[in-house]
């Protein structure tokens, strides 16, 4: 087989571009809420199937109980080339089952470009299926390329809790991984922050709210005074965001509280931050000395910094997109974490955001634009062509 050129590859994937549209949207139609395992399982299923349709079955595959999570499967492809690289990303999305019935698709953007919208496509259906193309376009390139092993991951988005170390032993056995996350806005994300999610636990005194109110002490106060004394340890010029996204408590309005959660979103860009706002928080006195507080310091990325190893796989990348008649392939630091900390964190090679280009990752609304899929499908697959040797020593 003749190998083809860079622009011939380029040109492939614009050619099979409707295919791997028409694959985006079947998954997208089926909904797989992070909270959802019926439909994580029966997700996973419909994308091993796609996997198979498009590759013929893999070398091996081993499906990774996922417990309270979705399952983690992974899915390897030998091929020419002697090395190794990992194609991760989740299936699992933040928007609960049954959203899909309400959801609005616009037809055009503002500026007249189309764009296709549903819950998960930009975070991270597309990516996930432009993985899968990139390495079907890579093989009938002609050129050796690697063996590619997929990781498919149910539990990203609340944490990777049952997939981390699937993720990082197979990241090890990897010569580089390619994390197949939205891009920003073409962008490769090479700096990512950490982030926690923390639960604060206030512990108060019930009483009777009419009868006996000075008896009581309320959780839900001293809580309140909590939220806004942890909201002003955040440090946005050092990168550091302090957001409670939910509070529950209380057992009635007549009822002085005994007690009351939050959970808070912490996201950092440096170790020395983390150990900063860990302090501060332990630090926070309430008014009400009869209320308790307990902090669950639950940090669950850390933070993720461009190492030598990933600078040599962003150099690999820029040579791609030139080849490819793209120019220079920006990159880009961003605050939201993936499953990229976890191996930066090792100091392995790894480039993040080589999914959709589009926009309002977890907002009504996300979307893509479907003229980009075949370039960053064709940049997934020329990467690869460029993976075929070992990058480690």
């Amino acid at each position: 087989m003749t190998a083809l050129p860079a622009a011939a590859l380029a040109a492939r994937a614009q050619d099979v571009s409707p295919e791997i549209v028409t694959d985006i949207l079947t998954l997208v139609r089926h909904e797989t809420s992070s909270y959802d395992l019926p439909g994580l399982a029966a997700g996973l299923d419909l994308l091993h199937t796609l996997a198979v349709h498009r590759l013929g079955r893999p070398d091996h595959a081993q499906r990774h109980p996922g417990g309270e999570c979705g399952d983690t499967l992974a899915l390897t492809y030998t091929s020419t080339g002697t090395g190794h690289v990992a194609l991760v990303g989740h299936y699992d999305t933040v928007w609960p089952t049954g959203t899909l019935a309400g959801w609005e698709q616009p037809e055009v953007s503002d500026d007249g470009r189309e764009k296709l919208s549903g819950p998960g496509i930009f975070d991270m259906k597309t990516g996930l299926v432009q993985g899968i193309w990139a390495l079907k376009l890579a093989r009938a390139s002609g050129v050796p390329v690697p063996t590619v092993t997929f990781l498919f991951n149910g539990d990203e988005e609340i944490g990777s809790l049952s997939s981390r170390p699937v993720i990082e032993e197979v990241a090890q056995q990897a010569d580089a991984t390619l994390v197949l996350e939205p891009s920003a806005h073409g962008a490769v994300k090479t700096a990512r922050k950490g982030c926690g999610i923390f639960r604060v636990t206030a512990t108060g005194v019930e009483a009777h709210a009419g009868l006996a109110p000075q008896d009581g002490a309320s959780a839900i106060t001293a809580l309140s005074e909590f939220v806004v004394a942890a909201a002003a340890v955040a440090a946005p010029g050092k990168g550091t965001t302090i957001n409670t996204g939910l509070i529950k408590g209380g057992s009635g309005t007549n009822v002085v509280a005994r007690e009351a959660t939050a959970s808070i979103d912490i996201r950092v860009s440096s170790e020395a931050e983390q150990l900063r706002v860990d302090d501060a928080l332990d630090a926070i006195r309430v008014s009400d000395r009869r209320v308790r507080i307990e902090i669950d310091h639950a940090w669950n990325r850390p933070p993720m910094t461009l190492n030598a190893a990933s600078a040599r796989l962003l150099a690999l990348a820029r040579e791609v997109t030139r080849e490819q008649g793209r120019g220079d392939l920006p990159d880009a630091a961003v605050g939201g974490a993936s499953d990229a900390n976890f191996v930066a964190a090792l100091g392995l090679p790894v480039l993040c955001g080589m999914g959709a280009v589009g926009d309002n990752a977890h907002a009504r609304g996300e979307f893509i634009y479907p003229d980009t899929v075949p370039a960053q499908t064709s940049l997934v697959a020329g990467l690869l062509g460029r993976l075929a040797e070992p990058q480690r020593g």
